[in-house]
């Protein structure tokens, strides 16, 4: 199997279920054509570096995915032909890649991400904690005439 990345950008004036349907539409047609995906990340509605079919803002969607090679002209084909899809971009990342390890790569990641961010939010508490106690304690910050 291959290893491919695709973004799309989804018109902006869709309302959150016909997002959400429309991502899960293309997701089941990877899945369908004996595709696994990896991740799929919905960035949200972002502001288009240029003006794309009259628009200034869409819906981004990053797909990674494990497929064989006629599954891309499929997917393009169906990304082309449904209205509601402004740009996409899709690319290889590998000629030979195994989904499963693919798949527990991106499951550590995100647990090392979890983690981080709970160490952060943890230190920040402490700073916090650290500032209004000294605050409390009457230290000041005045400067001295000397």
């Amino acid at each position: 199997m291959r290893h491919y990345e695709i973004i799309y950008i989804i018109n902006p004036n869709e309302s959150d279920d016909e997002f959400n349907e429309i991502v899960e539409k293309f997701n089941t047609l990877i899945v369908n054509q004996k595709g696994i995906i990896i991740k799929t990340q919905k960035w949200g509605k972002q502001r288009l570096a240029y003006t794309v079919k009259k628009f200034n803002n869409g819906f981004y969607v990053l797909v990674d995915f494990c497929a064989n090679p006629g599954v891309t002209t499929e997917l393009e084909r169906n990304l082309n032909l449904d209205d509601r899809i402004i740009k996409y971009h899709t690319v290889k990342l590998a000629d030979k890649a195994d989904p499963q390890e693919l798949i527990e790569k991106e499951k550590d990641a995100q647990k090392e991400a979890a983690f981080t961010a709970s160490q952060e939010a943890v230190e920040e508490t402490a700073a916090m904690e650290e500032a209004e106690a000294g605050f409390a304690d009457g230290e000041d910050s005045e400067v001295e005439n000397g």
